[in-house]
């Protein structure tokens, strides 16, 4: 079975450092071998592409803006009436993801519009949600960079967030907006499903049935501890290295983002990863000391 690969998210890693650009060469000196992140788009992109380029990481994965963050926006996916700032922003993602050669790009739904109520207005955001996939699968697909889609739960995180299960289902069905059933009207190849463990816990339980459905729709895979969204050996619900050996029996082969707020110092919470590599025996894999350049 191969062994699982790690990826260290920056906007959740390393945020003691304030640019993008250090926390690459933090992620790197702790041992990672590539990186993600949410909005890089207040960083240069030419000297993100100078420090990729210096430290030889792999930018695995990004998201596309936000909207208008003030106004309360978290992406505009599935907002009806914003396809318009949705496709400037997949065309400012495409911009990054190009130089950073990067091949994946979360496209993020959005909010459910502040007043609206969620059953009254799922049907229009599903079909806008839809639409506007299926023109990012053709940009997308003319890179070859995947898009993926991410259930965010409502329960804890955000109780307006539109897109909030995997499953299979209608709008009208008691998990209204189902990635499942969006994929499948979809109907490209290149558009994926994006699996939170975080989410998908608090949302639904049944992780291992879940993981065996929908395995051959995940494009990649992101973890934290529940409910505290800490360290995956900090206290909580999952046991995170049953989990792994599920995934490597599974065969995934794509990284894995650590998307979680460390208890303390980041590297001081990155025994997690060394205890995973002692056990399978894998010192060249996933996540291992690198020299590097010292901080600029």
């Amino acid at each position: 079975m191969p062994p699982l690969k790690f990826c260290a998210n920056l906007s959740w890693l390393f945020t003691d450092l304030p640019e993008f650009t250090q926390r690459i060469y933090a992620a790197v000196s702790a041992g990672f071998q590539a990186v993600e992140a949410a909005w890089l788009y207040d960083s240069d992109l030419q000297e993100l592409q100078r420090v990729k380029n210096a430290t030889g990481v792999d930018v695995v994965l990004i998201n596309t803006p936000l909207g208008d963050a003030k106004a309360g926006d978290l992406g505009l996916g599935a907002v009806p009436g914003r396809e318009e700032d949705f496709r400037k922003g997949l065309d400012l993602a495409m911009q990054y993801a190009k130089a950073l050669d990067c091949r994946r790009i979360h496209l993020m739904a959005g909010r459910v519009p502040v007043g609206a109520d969620r059953a009254t207005i799922a049907v229009e955001m599903e079909d806008t949600f839809v639409q506007n996939l299926k023109h990012a699968a053709d940009v997308l697909s003319n890179e070859g960079i995947t898009g993926l889609i991410e259930p965010i739960n409502t329960r804890i995180t955000d109780p307006r967030y539109f897109l909030d299960s995997p499953h299979q289902g209608n709008a009208s069905d008691a998990f209204p907006w189902q990635a499942a059933a969006i994929l499948q009207k979809v109907g490209h190849p290149n558009i994926k499903l994006q699996m939170d463990v975080f989410h998908w816990q608090i949302m639904d339980s049944n992780l291992t049935q879940n993981i065996h459905k929908y395995f051959p729709l995940i494009g990649h895979i992101q973890i934290a501890q529940v409910p505290s969204r800490n360290e995956p050996d900090s206290a909580g619900e999952l046991n995170f290295p049953y989990l792994f050996s599920l995934l490597e029996e599974l065969g995934y082969q794509g990284y894995i983002g650590c998307e979680y707020k460390p208890l303390g110092s980041t590297n001081e919470g990155l025994g997690w990863v060394k205890d995973y590599l002692k056990r399978n025996k894998r010192e060249d894999h996933a996540c291992k000391q690198l020299p590097v350049p010292a901080f600029p």
